[in-house]
C-alpha cells in the first residue's frame, strides 16, 4: 500500500510518484534544462527586454499567465521565469518547469530576519524547516529539509566569483506571512533559524522528490528581530538586479552529474 494514512491530513503521504493530473498535458517540446526561477517583482521582463530575451511558453492559472522566457547567458539557454508568491503556487509551476525538461534550478528572492541583520546582505539557506503545506505531498513528514549541495556549491561559487560575502543561514518556511508572533518567533530563533520566508522548504521537496537541482539566494528584506516594532525597511529593492545576475550566473556554471 502506498498510501501512508495518519490522524492529521497534512500528516498523510502517498509514496506513488505519478499523479492524474499532469502539469504538461499538450506534450510540448523541452525547455532549456537551466532555469532563473525568481521572485524578483519586474527585473526578468527588464532583463529580457534589454537582452533579447524571447517569449518561449507561458503558465496560465486563474489569476494570472506567468510568461516563460529563453535567454542565451553565457553560451548557454536559460529559462527566466517570475516565482509565484508562497509554496503552494511556486510549487505549480516549478513542476511545470520540471515536466518540460528543466533539471538545473536557481531561484532567487527576499527574506526577513529573524535576527539582526542589515538590510541587502546575501544569504545562501542550506536547510529550510517545513512550516508549510505543500513539501508534505511529496516528502514524508519531517522537521526541516536539507538543500541540495549541488544547488549550494553553484549559488556560493556564483557570490565568490562576485566578490560578495554571505552566510550560510537555516531559513524558516511559513504559509502564514500573518502569523508570525512573537512566541513563534522566539522558538524558531531557538531552534536555529536566522531568516523567514513562504517557499524554500516546499520548493526543496519538490526537487528532491522529481529528482533535479534547485537552490536559492536569499538576501535580506524587511526585519522582525525587535519584535516589538517591525521595520518594513525597503525591501530588499536595491539587491534585486544582483541578485538576478547572481541567480544567472549560479545556474551557469552548475555541472551536470
Amino acid at each position: 500500500m502506498t498510501l501512508i494514512k495518519h490522524k492529521y491530513p497534512i500528516l498523510e503521504y502517498d509514496t506513488v510518484r505519478e499523479a492524474i493530473i499532469r502539469p504538461n498535458r499538450k506534450e510540448l517540446s523541452p525547455l532549456p534544462k537551466k532555469a532563473v526561477f525568481a521572485f524578483l517583482l519586474d527585473e526578468i521582463e527588464h532583463y529580457v527586454q534589454t537582452h533579447q530575451g524571447n517569449l518561449i511558453d507561458e503558465f496560465e492559472t486563474i489569476t494570472k499567465v506567468y510568461p516563460i522566457y529563453e535567454c542565451e547567458y553565457k553560451n548557454e539557454k536559460v529559462c527566466l521565469c517570475q516565482a509565484p508568491l508562497g509554496a503552494p503556487a511556486a510549487v505549480q509551476l516549478l513542476e511545470y518547469l520540471i515536466d518540460r525538461g528543466v533539471t538545473q534550478i536557481i531561484s532567487t528572492g527576499s527574506c526577513g530576519t529573524l535576527v539582526d541583520i542589515p538590510e541587502n546582505e546575501f544569504l545562501v539557506p542550506v536547510s529550510a524547516l517545513r512550516d508549510e503545506g505543500i513539501s508534505y505531498h511529496y516528502l514524508p513528514p519531517s522537521r526541516e529539509i536539507e538543500i541540495s549541495q549541488k544547488g549550494i556549491q553553484a549559488v556560493e561559487t556564483a557570490l565568490n566569483q562576485a566578490g560578495l560575502a554571505f552566510v550560510e543561514v537555516k531559513t524558516w518556511t511559513t504559509d502564514g506571512f500573518y502569523r508570525e508572533t512573537k512566541e513563534m518567533i522566539r522558538y524558531r530563533i531557538e531552534e536555529g533559524c536566522q531568516v523567514v520566508e513562504m517557499e524554500c522548504s516546499g520548493l526543496a521537496a519538490c526537487a528532491e522528490f522529481r529528482g533535479v537541482t534547485w537552490a536559492i539566494i536569499l538576501f535580506t528584506a524587511d526585519t522582525l528581530a525587535d519584535t516589538t516594532a517591525y521595520q518594513e525597511r525597503n525591501w530588499g529593492k536595491e539587491s534585486m538586479s544582483v541578485a538576478l545576475q547572481l541567480a544567472l550566473d549560479a545556474v551557469v556554471v552548475m555541472k551536470d552529474d
